[in-house]
């Protein structure tokens, strides 16, 4: 007798669908959630007093203007140190290391990823702020510098691991046509391998950016925590706050409905806005890349 076979297609089919579609659901529910909670901040404070310098709940002073400069601050620092670090790295990976050497980098690059920020944070703070006050004779090593440097080494391998995976998916043949055509080796990189990788490469530069704008520990620990305006420079090196910091250090005190609790909501429901244009994108990036692979390859 013959047992007849169960066909599961379609109830995986309909696994994978539903849990797709939670995905989605999980952060319609999540932006709810932020909004149900921080937009009674509109009725509390005044619009005007958001777009003041002074940030001091205490008193009913939220302006949250120095925040999003810190974050602002820092977030740039972070880029200015980790893309051109993180791009030479992928190109060398990609483009001019041996294989062995090659197979030895990218794991280690990898393993760097997944290392706690915490303890990043935790360096930061007894090593490399007191070498900085030191170096830079300044009264305080925990500055937007000090975050920017700890955050450029967590988007750092992000960056380089993104990067080269686009530039290794360039197809070989055109850098066999460049050096046919009498270009040296680092033309070919320049001038036709990094031009035919830049949509992977700018998404890994989004989502650097993504990493850099959501880190909270690494800030809250390193870069002081003062909620100051920019004096030009001296802002790397005077103590800021950010966002991320900000929510950290205060919700676990604040009163729940109090018009601080929304605000500190009003402010998640604005990095929330951050990091969905930062996220969208960076996929707009992927999808046009797909495509176009799709195009050379038909």
């Amino acid at each position: 007798m013959q047992i007849p076979r169960i066909n599961f297609e379609p109830f995986v089919n309909a696994l994978i669908k539903i849990t797709g579609y939670s995905a989605i659901i999980f952060v319609l529910l999540i932006f709810y959630f932020l909004l149900s909670e921080g937009l009674p901040t509109f009725v509390e404070v005044p619009l005007g007093e958001f777009i003041k310098t002074r940030w001091y709940p205490i008193e009913d002073y939220f302006g949250i203007l120095p925040l999003l400069v810190g974050s602002f601050a820092v977030t740039v620092g972070a880029l200015i140190i980790s893309v051109p670090l993180g791009l030479l790295t992928a190109i060398y990976i990609s483009e001019i290391a041996s294989r062995s050497t090659k197979e030895i980098l990218k794991p280690l690059v990898e393993l760097l990823g997944g290392f706690p920020s915490v303890v990043l944070g935790f360096l930061g703070l007894l090593i490399l702020s007191q070498y900085l006050r030191e170096l830079m004779s300044l009264p305080t090593g925990l500055s937007a510098l000090t975050g920017s440097l700890i955050l450029a080494g967590i988007a750092l391998p992000t960056i380089v691991s993104i990067s080269e995976d686009a530039l290794d998916a360039v197809p070989k043949s055109y850098r066999d046509a460049a050096l046919a055509l009498g270009a040296t080796e680092w033309q070919t990189i320049w001038r036709v391998t990094l031009p035919a990788a830049k949509s992977g490469v700018l998404t890994a530069i989004m989502l650097g950016i993504g990493r850099a704008i959501g880190e909270t520990m690494v800030v809250l620990m390193v870069t002081g925590n003062a909620p100051m305006m920019p004096q030009g420079l001296k802002t790397l090196i005077n103590p800021t706050r950010t966002m991320t910091a900000t929510i950290a250090a205060e919700m676990g005190e604040v009163a729940n409905g109090s018009t601080h609790y929304h605000v500190l909501f009003f402010i998640g429901i604005v990095l929330f806005v951050i990091a969905l244009v930062v996220n969208v994108t960076a996929s707009t990036f992927v999808f046009r890349r797909k495509k176009r692979s799709e195009r050379i390859l038909s």
